[in-house]
């Protein structure tokens, strides 16, 4: 799933190409992929007309804000968009594509079909789902180390699956927390509730940490993902625990393990998380 960094790499490279460009019409393949309004030819006319204006990113979330309207879209497990000439053949799994007035098309390929789509009048959508579920994510200048800690410390449950929790912090998913955790060298199974202030506040800072260098080198290809102009992130590089397992760890080089937390593919030095 396409986490923080790479939303990030794919509203940039978006916003670089779309800002400006008008709505002439709107194909939709699969309708369940559109979830407000439940109504596609709704959805359809409500952005017909409408000129693009700014692409913003609230955790996993891309926020597409055109002349009156907001559309926040999620990319779940596979979604991607990519920018094409109208004459240029549909690739299959395109589901969703927006054609413009300058003959380009914005289409959003998704081969799980997961991803989703909700419109809202400008202002409203911080108020209602999905946005209205979210934490703010380390990027948010209302990101506060007070209210992390006070979450961390009420839960009895393990840090994995606290950090997983988008209304603890948005935008972080399997692969970022593994590598926060080694990079604040706590141990995945540790009960929040257990964990010392100075462990909270090393989670803090390596989450941030983290997701700056995993921006910076275009987020994180494990399987499929790949910015809108097909350029692979490379932060793959850097990774210390996830998808390591059996390798000796890069600090101690005693070898990386895998568990299952809640079903989850973990990652973590048994020495430097000790």
């Amino acid at each position: 799933m396409p986490e923080l960094p790479e939303v990030e790499t794919i509203r940039k490279t978006l916003k670089t190409v779309l800002i400006g460009k008008e709505v002439k019409d709107i194909t939709v393949y699969w309708p369940k992929i559109i979830q407000k309004p439940d109504d596609t030819n709704l959805f359809k006319e409500t952005l017909q007309g409408q000129i693009l204006e700014d692409i913003k990113r609230k955790g996993k979330f891309l926020i597409f804000e055109w002349t009156d309207i907001v559309m926040v879209s999620h990319l779940r497990m596979e979604g991607k968009y990519g920018i094409f000439d109208e004459n240029e053949p549909i690739k299959k799994h395109t589901h969703v594509i927006f054609h413009f007035r300058d003959h380009t098309e914005l289409r959003y390929n998704d081969v799980r079909k997961f991803g989703t789509m909700h419109l809202f009048k400008k202002g409203q959508e911080t108020t209602q789902k999905p946005l209205s579920l979210l934490a703010p994510d380390p990027f948010e200048p209302n990101f506060s180390y007070n209210l992390f800690e006070k979450k961390i410390q009420s839960s009895s449950r393990v840090i994995k699956n606290i950090l997983l929790d988008q209304a603890v912090i948005a935008g972080i998913g399997n692969i970022y927390v593994d590598e926060t955790l080694f990079l604040a060298g706590v141990h995945p199974l540790t009960l929040g509730n257990k964990l010392k202030k100075k462990q909270i506040r090393a989670i803090f800072d390596a989450a941030v940490i983290t997701l700056e260098k995993a921006i910076a080198e275009g987020g994180t290809t494990i399987r499929s993902y790949v910015n809108t102009e097909g350029e692979i992130g490379m932060f793959q590089q850097q990774l210390n625990v996830y998808k390591q397992e059996g390798k000796p760890c890069k600090k101690c080089s005693n070898i990386i393990e895998k568990i299952k937390v809640n079903g989850r593919g973990t990652h973590y030095c048994p020495t430097c998380q000790s």
